[in-house]
């Protein structure tokens, strides 16, 4: 399976009904820029942000708009960053979990509608478990694969190796995968609002 090829318009149409029917919003846009305009839409002024690493978050430039500034939204991440005390920034990680928002990307989607995120740490997963009222996924339509199967095949074979050459390039750290959440649909019920926006580029691993 070629894991860098863009879905077809009729797969995405597919995905995005399943995402509907379980209970997720999806948004479709052409590029990255747009992207980041409907982010802006939807986050308000006042509004507390927080994110996970993305490389699909850094090449729609989010991460550089965040940084700036500019936005009027708490950056929780910010603080998080600066911080050098290890105590201080365990603490900080956890008063972010209760951000408005959280925003990142997902390895893996299929058509039926489910995703799943994995991670070394676990420290992003209780946002999208439960404790952000409102998500925002960026993911490329490349991430769109047939089955919940699939998906994590698509995670073991294609991304782990980039994240890892990635990793040792940077740090010289092998990557690990000790969790992974599958996120099958939202319970209405919660109240929450999780948003994913699909772009028609290639974006992130």
């Amino acid at each position: 399976m070629d894991y860098n090829k863009l879905a077809t318009p009729e797969t995405v149409a597919k995905t995005v009904e399943a995402l509907k029917a379980n209970g997720v919003e999806a948004i479709v846009v052409e590029h990255g820029a747009e992207a980041l305009n409907k982010i802006k839409e939807f986050i308000p002024a006042g509004a507390s942000v927080m994110n996970g690493a993305s490389r699909t978050l850094e090449q729609i430039g989010f991460i550089d708009y965040l940084k700036a500034g500019k936005h009027g939204w708490d950056n929780l991440k910010g603080p998080i960053l600066a911080e050098t005390d290890p105590v201080k920034k365990k603490a900080l990680t956890r008063q972010a979990k209760l951000s408005d928002f959280y925003l990142g990307s997902v390895h893996a989607l299929s058509q039926t509608g489910e995703f799943i995120i994995a991670s070394n740490t676990g420290s992003q997963l209780s946002h999208i478990d439960f404790t952000s009222p409102n998500l925002i996924f960026v993911v490329s339509t490349k991430k769109i694969v047939p089955t919940l199967a699939d998906t994590f095949d698509r995670l073991e074979k294609h991304v782990v190796p980039l994240e890892d050459a990635r990793m040792m390039a940077a740090s010289k750290v092998h990557t690990m995968v000790s969790k992974i959440l599958i996120f099958k649909r939202e319970n209405t019920r919660m109240g929450r609002k999780v948003r994913m926006i699909l772009v028609n580029e290639d974006l992130g691993f």
